[in-house]
């Protein structure tokens, strides 16, 4: 879990919001991707009746009929699925909590002679 803290003299109901907002934008985005990535997937699995993880553990490229660029595009798809499942998590894990007023001082720098 990570917990998002928002810190401004000015924050209000609005700061949250628009945050929660961004971050529910940037969800919508990955989950787009990962539908894109995952027909493509598919694409390959069905071909080959093999899941990608099989793919992944078993097979080299003169497996497939396509040789080498076929290899390459699954296994690059595959990575691509992966990171993007593992950046949803990471996202839909966020809470967010507020803090209001309070401004931390600033502190001199001790090469300002202080």
């Amino acid at each position: 879990m990570v917990k998002l803290e928002i810190k401004s003299p000015k924050a209000d109901d609005d700061t949250i919001e628009l945050v929660k907002s961004a971050i529910e934008s940037k969800i919508v985005r990955v989950q787009l991707g990962m539908e894109i990535t995952k027909r493509r997937i598919t694409k390959f699995e069905s071909k080959y009746g093999v899941s990608s993880a099989k793919f992944i553990s078993e097979m080299t490229a003169e497996d497939l009929k396509g040789g080498d660029l076929e290899y390459v595009e699954w296994a690059g798809e595959y990575n691509i699925w992966q990171r993007l499942k593992k950046e949803l998590e990471q996202l839909r894990e966020i809470e967010y909590s507020q803090k209001r007023g309070g401004r931390t001082p600033v502190l001199p720098r001790s090469d300002q002679g202080i």
